[in-house]
């Protein structure tokens, strides 16, 4: 999975996170590697845990909470 992560208000805003790594979309909590940015997240590693919190049948759309833990300079 390849994702970016874009602050929309506060100080960070405008600032992407990079995120790159498996999902594992059975598992409850996923565990995935933060591996740049953009702005003031440039440089930036961690990693995101991501839990789904919903998942409609009919139409397949689930709902994904994301947790970034980020160490930037």
């Amino acid at each position: 999975m390849v994702m970016n992560l874009t602050s929309l208000e506060g100080g960070f805003n405008g600032s992407t996170l990079g995120i790159l790594g498996r999902k594992r979309v059975l598992d409850p909590v996923r565990e995935m590697p933060i591996v740049g940015g953009t702005g003031l997240f440039m440089f930036a590693c961690g990693y995101a845990l991501a839990r789904t919190v919903r998942y409609n049948l009919k139409t397949g759309d689930p709902v994904v909470e994301y947790n970034a833990f980020v160490m930037h300079g």
